[in-house]
């Protein structure tokens, strides 16, 4: 489905800066903070504001096309996969990973009215825990 399309489902008008925004999401597994999305769009499209990006993704969350990942301190980023998936961060390098989840932890919160779920875990990547030893 094209980008646009997807927008207008999601009752996005598609300007060309949302468009390149929400490529630019969907192609990165970089899960970046609105500093890193327009750090990479605005060479392309130099009149593009830190407001603008800020304004695009919350209209993207707010819309079901964007995960907000409140995983430092203040800072939050962004994944474009909103499936159900856990993330990984590594305090040494600061790179977020995603990670399938395997079976269910609803089943003891039969009842419950679930809004929001998201696992999260934080230590030391596979590659930065080898280059320690």
């Amino acid at each position: 489905m094209s980008v646009t399309k997807l927008l207008l489902e999601h009752e996005i008008r598609p300007s060309v800066i949302r468009i390149m925004i929400y490529e630019f999401l969907k192609g990165t597994k970089s899960h970046p903070t609105v500093d890193d999305i327009y750090k990479e769009i605005h060479p392309l499209a130099p009149t593009l504001s830190r407001t603008t990006v800020y304004n695009t993704v919350k209209l993207f969350s707010d819309k079901g096309l964007l995960k907000v990942l409140p995983i430092e301190g203040n800072q939050l980023r962004y994944d474009a996969d909103t499936k159900f998936h856990g993330h990984f961060l590594c305090e040494s390098c600061k790179n977020v990973f995603d990670f399938c989840l395997n079976g269910s932890f609803e089943s003891e919160l039969d009842g419950f009215k679930i809004d929001t779920k998201e696992v999260f875990y934080s230590g030391c990547c596979k590659e930065c825990s080898q280059n320690v030893n």
